[in-house]
């Protein structure tokens, strides 16, 4: 077993892999590449082999909640387990793509499917997904409805999927002890919120934080609220090349991520057992040195105008 370095997340007091695992890769057709069971299985276990304590799935993504409970029920105390709400549960679903419904019902029918799927009496932590505004959290009852599954002990804690702008409505409320936020060396948009959020207590959990790939893989794959060419523009315009020093373009993509002293823990997606094993290697290496941090900032910072 590797010898990941661990933190607390936030006010939840679960001690965290700062590499955790993000299941949406075995979704398989039709919105990802189909995926044996074998190699579902491979993958599972081998990202508990590995020492990695937190795995992070959603309803939506396709077989990946009933993959985790075939392959995994049986190892369920080596692991934290996340979920999202907001999805269409079965006999929500109007078959329309990516569709989102926060009312109290959809919200209580997603969690009691995502126990039934991943053979589990609970679920560690549960986010909204889709990062939808106070109001309409509010408007039918999806956040009571969620904090009311936590007093029956079918959720332990509360999170949110979100992004900007909503966040620091979400951060004002005082009710979320978890934030998964988009953050890379090519995506750094959310750098302060993602403070503000840990200086609040909450625990962050970073989702994008290996940037999908490396620039040759950004003409193909869309990445977290950047148009086109962005991700690319960003690594040339700030030279990053220059800053690798023999390393791999994911092994400094994925160490600057782990390199913000605000993580908790950062989701990593593969379907290859290689990957995994890769991805814990880099880990295990920790954050990048401190100037090699300071300098790719400063050269990012020369080209890009972020929100603060």
């Amino acid at each position: 077993m590797a010898d990941l370095p661990r933190t607390t997340l936030g006010r939840t007091g679960l001690e965290v892999t700062k590499l955790g695992f993000g299941a949406m890769e075995l979704r398989g057709a039709p919105r990802g590449p189909e995926i044996t069971d074998e190699t579902a299985r491979d993958v599972l276990n081998a990202v508990l082999d590995a020492g990695i304590n937190f795995i992070d799935t959603s309803p939506d993504y396709g077989r990946s909640e009933e993959l985790i409970g075939r392959f995994i029920a049986h190892r369920r105390a080596e692991y934290f387990l996340a979920s999202k709400c907001g999805c269409a549960a079965e006999g929500f679903a109007t078959g329309a793509a990516n569709e989102h419904i926060f009312t109290a019902a959809n919200v209580r029918a997603a969690v009691e499917q995502s126990l039934r799927r991943m053979q589990t009496e609970y679920l560690d932590l549960v986010q909204f997904h889709q990062s939808p505004s106070r109001a309409v959290l509010e408007a039918e009852g999806a956040l009571a409805e969620l904090q009311a599954l936590q007093r029956e002990g079918k959720v332990r804690f509360i999170g949110m999927s979100g992004t900007i702008p909503e966040l620091r409505d979400h951060i004002a409320m005082g009710v979320f002890d978890e934030f998964q936020i988009p953050y890379s060396v090519i995506q750094r948009e959310h750098e302060q919120v993602i403070a503000e959020a840990s200086a609040a207590g909450a625990g962050i959990a970073i989702r994008g934080g290996a940037a999908r790939g490396t620039p040759a893989d950004w003409e193909h794959r869309a990445y977290y609220m950047l148009p086109g060419s962005a991700p690319r523009d960003r690594w040339e315009q700030g030279r990053l090349d220059e800053l690798l020093d023999g390393m791999s373009r994911i092994e400094f993509t994925l160490r600057f991520t782990l390199s913000n002293p605000d993580l908790d823990t950062t989701i990593v997606g593969t379907r290859d057992v290689a990957h995994v094993r890769s991805n814990v290697e880099i880990a295990e290496k920790g954050p990048l040195p401190a100037d090699v941090v300071a300098e790719a900032r400063r050269r990012l910072d020369a080209t890009e105008s972020r929100p603060v």
